[in-house]
């Protein structure tokens, strides 16, 4: 997963339909007819049409269920049952605790053990990331956590470990003073952590740890056999205090590290054992281009950092003798961040038993394993678009498959899909949406309401027109940091145009399940009415490639951290605005007065972003550019790699990207750093903003370099002297 082990995303052209830049950097001027006044608007207007549409039917071959009575978690990363035993349920937590529930009608979840001061979860990566039960819980009731913890002795301030802790009261709880520490690994960086723990079949227990991090594995650990890390280690938890090495290891001998079961990996974040074969299926988490699936064998060698995936990293050629190539793969134009599942060997869906189900982090897609008449493994897609950011994968005690939520807390069950899918209402075109008038689907329905923002995200120079659609009697909830959340059945609005042309309309839409989901609509060449896309795409518009996003990119960038609508927070829109009655008012005085929120709003007291222009110091700038353009991915549980917040409101002390090591490597800059003061062209922050190859940021469906964002990045990091302290 790339919640927890995401590279480097920011967010690009085709994920956003709440925020977004005009031509150049500048806010459009105002009206200059436009009248001052106190409000812009009298009245709210009635809203029939614009409303969220259902969701259009699924042609998956799986669907996905809410699970446990929709029983929320803080960060869920695992979910499993004990071995036989179907009773009940537990649920492990990044922020360190595993809660327990009852198979049947649950309500709430209790706490299984809390060992969350002990545990150094504050990097995306970093965290309580791993449990086994021990084969024989249910007598020896012992069970084993893999976490992180902190250590200043460590370049990456902690450690990786893995511990054995038992019940004293039968199994209903853990104690948390019988911690036995079996080992312990020092983290040169704070990526790739690996921490899935899983016991396998010959009854030893598992472990899969990345390479220590940064970017392309600059300490060459993946292929060094006397590191852990980058490997699949295999203990004897049974014969020998605190652990014996089973002697059939490869280098249980001599040679390397004896616990070495595997090695040449990047970041097994998910992997498990087919529970029919004994066969165990790894997701590798991947470098800049691609993602891979292994079948992980006793003294194999996976090939990282020769390779990534099937292919040479970062050269011409490479020497592949004895190297392991992946079962499978994919590309990043589909997904970011594979987490490995499961083979299917439940009984509810006949057509996947003996599959091996995986999904990604980011994207949202889950896939099956299927194999030609070649014997060919060719993955298929079961789901294009799930809606949620996919941190694992679980396996019940009957074979069925369970999946993680990162993103709202939740477990969903994979089940099967409807039989016979109702057939779709959902709008082909843009004039049948409620949005547009539809006899004139440039002109905006008169229930919508526009707005503008400070600070726009870049969307490749495109010019943007913006409007907020709430249901009749329906209202916005402002949270305490000024992020918006929008009513179920809202819909954002975002018009794109290129060199004076429409080209897109996005509609990102609040569903009646409580999740959003994008749309796009490709204007015809006369301008006449706009087709909803199925997928992606991409079409060149005025002498450059625009993309249109696909479903599930969307939501890569609208991600339940960054508040899904993105640009309609309150430090956006405290801004004066030409509204369509001729005057020019303050948008949240206007919106305030038109009664669009659900409690008194303290205007004086709002945010306000810098524009990018305008007279505020440049820091301030600056800073308001990433928040826009940056902190949507790097901020607490966001998709971004490493502990980076760029948010305006986090002290620039606090944003951890000065003279910060970056996670994903230094570009091959000798001394590059995230950001150095007074130095942009080594300042990676800078670096990526200017690329257009794989390292470019934001790297979805960007095509253009902002040339004046990046001057003003450039002009701030050479204006500073120093990290502050």
């Amino acid at each position: 997963m790339r919640n927890i082990l995401l590279t480097i995303i920011l967010v690009g052209a085709g994920c956003d339909s709440g925020s977004g830049s005009g031509a150049d950097l500048s806010v459009p001027a105002p009206d200059l007819s436009a009248i001052p006044a106190p409000f812009g608007l009298d009245t709210r207007p009635a809203n029939p049409g614009c409303v969220a549409q259902p969701r259009p039917p699924s042609t998956a071959g799986l669907a996905l269920a809410t699970a446990f009575n929709g029983l929320t978690f803080s960060l869920p990363v695992l979910v499993s049952q004990a071995p036989g035993d179907s009773s009940r349920w537990f649920v492990v937590e990044k922020g360190g605790a595993v809660k327990t529930f009852p198979d049947a009608n649950p309500t709430a979840a209790t706490t299984f053990i809390d060992i969350s001061a002990r545990v150094d979860a504050a990097n995306n990566e970093s965290g309580l990331l791993g449990m086994a039960f021990h084969p024989s819980f249910a007598t020896n009731h012992q069970v084993f956590l893999s976490y992180d913890t902190p250590d200043n002795t460590s370049p990456a301030g902690f450690h990786s470990v893995i511990s054995r802790f038992v019940s004293n009261d039968g199994g209903a709880t853990l104690d948390q003073a019988s911690e036995q520490v079996l080992l312990t690994i020092a983290q040169p960086f704070t990526n790739h952590n690996g921490g899935n723990i899983v016991f396998g079949p010959d009854g030893y227990l598992y472990a899969g740890f990345g390479d220590g991090g940064s970017g392309g594995d600059p300490m060459k650990n993946g292929q060094n056999v006397n590191v852990l890390l980058g490997k699949m280690l295999r203990l004897d938890v049974d014969g020998g205090t605190p652990y014996a090495i089973p002697p059939t290891n490869p280098f249980a001998s001599g040679g390397g590290k004896k616990e070495i079961y595997a090695w040449g990996l990047r970041n097994p974040w998910r992997w498990s054992f087919d529970s029919v074969t004994g066969e165990l299926w790894c997701g590798d988490v991947g470098q800049d281009l691609y993602e891979e699936i292994d079948k992980i064998q006793l003294g194999g060698n996976y090939g990282w950092n020769v390779m990534e995936a099937s292919h040479c990293y970062n050269a011409a050629t490479c020497n592949m003798s004895g190297l392991i190539l992946p079962i499978a793969e994919y590309d990043h134009s589909v997904g970011n961040a594979i987490t490995g599942g499961y083979i299917y060997r439940g009984t509810a869906i006949t057509s996947l038993i003996g599959t091996y189900i995986y999904g990604d982090e980011v994207s949202g897609r889950i896939w099956g394993l299927f194999y030609d008449t070649t014997g060919k493994a060719t993955p298929q897609v079961l789901i294009d678009n799930s809606g949620h950011n996919i941190s694992s994968f679980g396996q019940g005690n009957d074979g069925e498959l369970y999946l993680c939520s990162y993103g709202d807390g939740k477990i969903y069950k994979l089940v099967p899909p409807p039989t016979s899918p109702p057939p779709s209402t959902f709008p082909q075109l843009l004039s049948q949406t409620g949005c547009v008038d539809p006899q004139h689907p440039t002109v905006p329905a008169a229930g919508l309401i526009p707005y503008d923002l400070n600070a726009p995200l870049w969307s490749d120079g495109a010019a943007k027109r913006r409007w907020i659609a709430l249901p009749d009697g329906k209202q916005i909830h402002v949270n305490t940091d000024g992020d918006w959340d929008l009513p179920i059945g809202s819909v954002v609005v975002k018009e794109f145009s290129v060199g004076g042309k429409r080209v897109e309309t996005r509609l990102l839409m609040h569903h009646a399940d409580g999740d959003w989901a994008g749309y796009s609509y490709e204007w015809n060449d006369a301008e006449t009415d706009a087709s909803l896309l199925p997928a992606g795409k991409v079409k060149a518009v005025g002498g450059q490639s625009w993309t249109y996003p696909a479903r599930a990119e969307c939501l890569q960038c609208h991600s339940t951290a960054a508040g899904r609508t993105l640009g309609l927070e309150s430090g956006q829109l405290n801004r004066d605005y030409a509204y369509p009655t001729g005057r020019l008012s303050n948008e949240l005085a206007t919106l305030a007065h038109i009664g669009l929120f659900d409690a008194p709003f303290d205007q004086a007291g709002a945010a306000r972003y810098p524009t990018y222009d305008g007279t505020d110091p440049l820091d301030a700038r600056a800073r308001s550019y990433l928040h826009a353009n940056c902190s949507i991915c790097h901020r607490p549980n966001g998709n971004g790699q490493g502990p980076a917040d760029l948010r305006y409101s986090t002290a620039f002390k606090d944003t951890m990207v000065c003279n910060a090591m970056p996670q994903e490597g230094d570009l091959g800059l000798a001394g590059a750093l995230l950001l150095i003061p007074g130095m942009p062209a080594k300042s990676i922050l800078s670096l990526r903003m200017h690329a257009l190859d794989v390292n470019r940021m934001p790297p979805l469906a960007s095509h253009v370099v902002d040339a004046q964002g990046t001057s003003l990045i450039d002009s701030w990091i050479q204006s500073l002297t120093a990290c502050p302290p």
